[in-house]
């Protein structure tokens, strides 16, 4: 079950209700999340949806929502949704859970959807889903998983409109120069990002902090960890509302993995587990503060790390932020508080967590946090033991290594006996086929760089 949303936006559909009938709500969003982490779906008339769409379960949507490529062009090769299918419809059905206001868009709440087949049936591959799999599979351990993600984002100077007709080049930073935890930095955009935190505790998220990062325009805003789901929820949300506040300013934001030659935006995932009774399952009295299952958890991130890459770094972008000494991880490694390796170690007693610094601002957070949660059921249901911390610079070990491109991860990923057994058959041909698609794109295309090396020169 999704936790309640801050009590100040969270909605129950009584209160809707009521809101509607006063004329303080007209519209909701409808949205699911699609395989890229974007959130996808209609806006309807707030009184269609109580009147009609809660009682029928949903609304119906193009069953492709699952089986596109970043472009919205129509991929073949995927069972769900094809031509020779007719491109069908799936359901959209509304968790109520969910109903939220968002404070940037006048009269408006979104909910967000589960995406089901007509007879009921949750679809399988659908990201939320998956998620919701390996939770329900944590809970059979009489865990539940919390979690937090910090999505880094680069600002410019610029709308989107004029970004999209320079072709991405030439763009103004918010920032001239690193503004890592500068108080001056952040100031020269504190207008936006004022806005951003306040519009997203609005929409029921607990905002902690803002921070200035290294690459130029580079910002963080955190959030406070809570359950598993409900901060995939709220990262879709954040993502989306982020880019829509940033076009009413009249600023461009970009969440992607690696815009240019310096500092990568990551998206560092935090994760914990809690017993039934709410107490905390990875701190114990063995060596580091942890307990057994801390240490089969751990070591199962480390040994399912490369072959589930590819829900941590889905895109061809995402494995340019791996490269020595850039603060994104090379080595499959854990030390505690060293970010050198591409798992943390850190807190200690009610604290205690790791985080995985692989994934980027790219990262589609229910399956990312869904590849954390089945590497480590990994390691606990194969009692795997965790091998000694890593002391020093990793970038500079013989560890294993991350993949290093998309094609190595999707390989991993499609002949992974890991992840068949956690995600299925389906799952795996569904996101490596994915994966090939967006190999496939990139192939066929001529980059800048190649021109600006052999227009003359070659």
């Amino acid at each position: 079950m999704t936790a309640s949303i801050h009590s100040a936006a969270r909605l129950t559909l009584e209160q809707l209700r009521v809101e509607v009938a006063d004329g303080i709500v007209d519209t909701v969003v409808l949205a699911m999340t699609d395989m890229q982490g974007r959130l996808q779906g209609k806006r309807v008339a707030a009184g269609y949806f109580l009147d009609d769409l809660v009682d029928a379960g949903g609304a119906e949507g193009c069953g492709y929502l699952l089986a596109v490529d970043v472009e919205m062009n129509t991929v073949g090769g995927y069972a769900i949704s094809s031509w020779d299918s007719g491109y069908g419809d799936l359901v959209l059905a509304p968790d109520p859970a969910t109903l939220r206001r968002l404070p940037w868009h006048p009269a408006t709440v979104m909910v967000q959807c589960d995406v089901l087949h007509h007879d009921g049936e949750p679809v399988e591959i659908s990201p939320r889903q998956i998620l919701r799999r390996q939770l329900d599979r944590l809970a059979a351990h009489g865990w539940h998983a919390y979690a937090g993600t910090e999505l880094e984002f680069m600002v410019f100077r610029d709308s989107y409109e004029h970004a999209w007709q320079s072709g991405y080049r030439d763009l103004t930073p918010a920032n001239q120069y690193n503004a890592d935890y500068s108080v001056l930095g952040t100031a020269r955009i504190e207008p936006l990002l004022r806005r951003l935190r306040n519009s997203m505790a609005g929409a029921g998220m607990t905002v902690e902090s803002a921070k200035g990062e290294c690459n130029l325009g580079q910002h963080e805003i955190a959030f406070k960890y809570t359950d598993a789901l409900t901060t995939c929820d709220n990262h879709a949300v954040y993502k989306t509302g982020a880019k829509e506040i940033a076009a009413q300013e009249g600023y461009a934001l970009t969440f992607m993995a690696k815009f240019d030659e310096r500092e990568g935006n990551s998206c560092h995932i935090h994760l914990s587990l809690r017993d039934a009774e709410g107490k905390p399952a990875l701190a114990g009295s063995g060596p580091y503060g942890f307990s057994p299952t801390m240490e089969h958890f751990l070591a199962g991130q480390l040994a399912c790390l490369a072959d589930f890459s590819l829900f941590l770094a889905p895109n061809v972008n995402s494995y340019k932020r791996y490269a020595p000494g850039s603060f994104a991880p090379t080595a499959i490694a854990w030390g505690r508080d060293n970010r050198t390796c591409a798992l943390r170690v850190i807190g200690h007693g009610p604290s205690l967590r790791f985080e995985n610094r692989v994934p980027g601002g790219d990262t589609n957070p229910y399956l990312a946090v869904a590849a954390l949660v089945a590497a480590g059921l990994h390691g606990v249901e194969h009692e795997l033991p965790l091998p000694e911390e890593f002391v020093g610079n990793a970038y500079a070990s013989d560890a294993p290594q991350v993949p290093a491109t998309l094609g190595e991860a999707v390989a991993a990923f499609a002949g992974s006996q890991a992840a068949e057994r956690a995600f299925g058959k389906d799952v795996v041909r569904h996101y490596a086929h994915a994966g090939r698609v967006e190999l496939a794109a990139f192939n066929a295309a001529v980059t800048d760089w190649e021109r600006r090396r052999g227009f003359e020169r070659l």
